[in-house]
C-alpha cells in the first residue's frame, strides 16, 4: 500500500519507512515485496527504535508511526508517535485505522466483513461478529 501512494505523499511531506534491519537486509526484503518507491532507512545500532518505543531492550518489536516537524531554524522535533494497539483488551491494529484501504471497504454495503489485520506481522484474522 505505502509503495503505491509514496509518490503522492512525498509531494507534500518527507516520508520514510524506518526498520531495525541492517541496510542490506532491508533492501533485499524490499526487493522481494516490490517496494521500489519507498524511502527505506535503517535504525541500525542507533537508539532511534528505543526512543520511539518501536523496540524494547529485549528485542521485542512493534510497529510505530511517528511524525516529526522542522522548526523555522531547521531543528527537528518529535511531534507524536502512535502504536498499533487500540487498547489492552482490543486485539485489532490501531495503525490500520489510518490506512485508507479500510475506509474504502467500510464504504461498501458488506463493509470489511470479518476481515481484520492482526497484531502479528503479515497475518490476517477472521473475527466472528455476533
Amino acid at each position: 500500500m505505502a509503495n503505491g501512494v509514496a509518490p503522492h505523499i512525498t509531494q507534500n511531506i518527507d516520508f520514510a519507512i524506518v526498520a531495525a534491519a541492517d541496510p542490506s537486509t532491508l533492501r533485499a526484503y524490499a526487493r522481494t515485496r516490490g517496494w521500489d518507491k519507498l524511502r527505506l532507512l535503517s535504525a541500525g545500532e542507533s537508539t532511534f527504535k528505543y526512543d520511539l518505543g518501536s523496540e524494547d531492550r529485549e528485542g521485542g518489536q512493534d510497529s510505530t508511526i511517528s511524525v516529526f516537524t522542522r522548526d523555522s531554524d531547521g531543528t527537528l522535533r518529535h511531534f507524536y508517535s502512535g502504536h498499533p494497539w487500540l487498547g489492552p483488551d482490543i486485539k485489532e491494529r490501531g495503525i490500520d485505522e489510518l490506512i485508507p484501504v479500510w475506509n474504502m471497504l467500510d464504504l461498501t454495503p458488506q463493509g470489511r466483513g470479518t476481515f481484520y489485520a492482526s497484531l502479528e506481522s503479515g497475518t490476517k484474522v477472521q473475527i466472528a461478529r455476533g
